[in-house]
C-alpha cells in the first residue's frame, strides 16, 4: 500500500482505533519503552520477509526498531496528518499505545543512505502493526472493536483465525509500487506462516462530514458491501449511513475516483466493505471497516505476492 497510496494516516488501514478494554499500564508501559510482551516476541522470526534492492521487510527485532516505527507514524499521522496527539504522545514524540506490546511490527528497511550508499543502520521508512486473534483475545480484543460491532463476524467462524492489520505508514519519498508490494510480500508471508485466515482492520476517508463523503460512502455501500456472513455493523451509537445515493445515480468511476487509493486496493484484492461508517474527530475522518477474507483474494494477487523471486 503505497502511500499516495498509503498518504497521511487518513488513508490507510492502518490506523485502528484501540478497543474499549486496551491492554493494562504493564503494556503501555513497555510500549513507551518499544518492549514488547513475551508472548507477542515468542513466535517471531528473525528472518527476512522478503528485499527488493536495499529494501528489506522484516518484523521488528529490538525496542529501538518499534521505536523508529513510532517515531516515523507520529511523523505521518500527527505532523504531515492533521491527528492530534495526547499529552504523552505529544512528550514522546511518538505514536504510541498499550496494543505496540502485543503486536508484531512489519517493518521495510532501507539499507542504503540518503545517497544511496550502505548505511551503518538501516532506516525504517515504512511500518504496519499486526495482531493475531489469539493475543488479541488475552489482551482485550481488537481495536476495531472500538468502533465496529465484530463480535458476530468472529463468532460465524469460529475456525478461522483472524489478523487485524494497523498503523501502516510510509514515509514520504517511499510511498511507491516498490514499497506497497513489499509490504505486501511482508503481508503475505506473515499470514502464510501464522495460518491467518481472515484480515480485517479499518479504513478512512479525509473528513468528519459524511454529507461531503456521500458518493464514496455510497458506492461502497452498494458495490462492496459484505455478504450477510462476513458483514459487521458499525456500533449503534456511533453508526453513520453509508447509503446516501441511489446506485442508479452513482457514476462509478467518479466514484472510483474519489476513494483514497488504499481502499481501491483492497477492493481489487477481492475486501468487502462492513454495514455503516464511523467518524473519528479524533484523526479527522470517516472510517469504514475492511474485510479480507484470504480465500477470497484473488488468485492473480495471491502468486504475485506469494513469488519469492519478487523479493530476493
Amino acid at each position: 500500500m503505497a502511500r499516495e497510496s498509503l498518504s497521511p494516516q487518513r488513508n490507510l488501514i492502518g490506523r485502528l482505533r484501540p478497543a474499549p478494554a486496551a491492554p493494562g499500564l504493564i503494556s503501555s508501559l513497555q510500549a513507551y519503552g518499544g518492549l514488547q510482551a513475551w508472548a507477542a516476541r515468542a513466535h517471531r522470526p528473525s528472518q527476512t520477509l522478503g528485499r527488493i534492492g536495499s529494501l528489506e521487510v522484516r518484523l521488528a527485532q529490538t525496542a529501538a526498531e518499534v521505536r523508529q516505527a513510532q517515531k516515523l507514524r507520529y511523523r505521518v499521522f500527527y505532523q504531515e496528518g492533521s491527528a492530534i496527539p495526547n499529552p504523552g504522545r505529544l512528550f514522546a514524540r511518538r505514536d504510541v499505545d498499550g496494543y505496540d506490546a502485543i503486536c508484531d511490527h512489519l517493518l521495510v528497511l532501507d539499507h542504503n543512505n540518503a545517497e544511496g550508499q550502505p548505511a551503518s543502520r538501516p532506516t525504517v521508512v515504512g511500518t504496519y502493526r499486526l495482531l493475531r486473534q489469539q493475543l488479541a483475545e488475552d489482551h482485550g480484543g481488537f481495536y476495531t472493536s472500538a468502533e465496529f460491532d465484530i463480535g458476530g463476524l468472529i463468532a460465524r467462524h469460529g475456525k478461522l483465525q483472524f489478523l487485524e492489520l494497523g498503523r501502516s505508514c510510509v514515509l514520504a519519498p517511499y510511498r511507491n509500487k516498490r514499497t506497497v508490494e513489499l509490504l505486501w510480500q511482508g503481508i503475505h508471508t506473515y499470514i502464510t506462516q501464522n495460518r491467518c485466515d481472515v484480515m480485517i482492520g479499518c479504513a478512512s476517508l479525509d473528513g468528519t462530514e459524511p454529507k461531503r463523503l456521500a458518493l464514496p460512502l455510497s458506492f461502497l455501500h452498494h458495490y462492496a458491501r459484505a455478504p450477510e456472513e462476513w458483514r459487521a455493523q458499525a456500533l449503534p451509537e456511533r453508526y453513520v449511513e453509508m447509503n446516501r445515493i441511489s446506485k442508479e445515480a452513482i457514476d462509478p468511476k467518479e466514484a472510483l475516483r474519489a476513494l483514497p487509493p488504499l481502499v481501491k486496493g483492497y477492493l481489487r484484492l477481492g475486501a468487502y466493505i462492513g454495514d455503516g461508517a464511523v467518524v473519528d474527530h479524533e484523526f479527522g475522518t470517516t472510517d469504514v471497516l475492511i474485510v479480507l477474507p484470504v480465500a477470497a483474494i484473488k488468485e492473480r494477487y495471491m502468486a504475485h505476492f506469494g513469488d519469492g523471486r519478487r523479493a530476493a
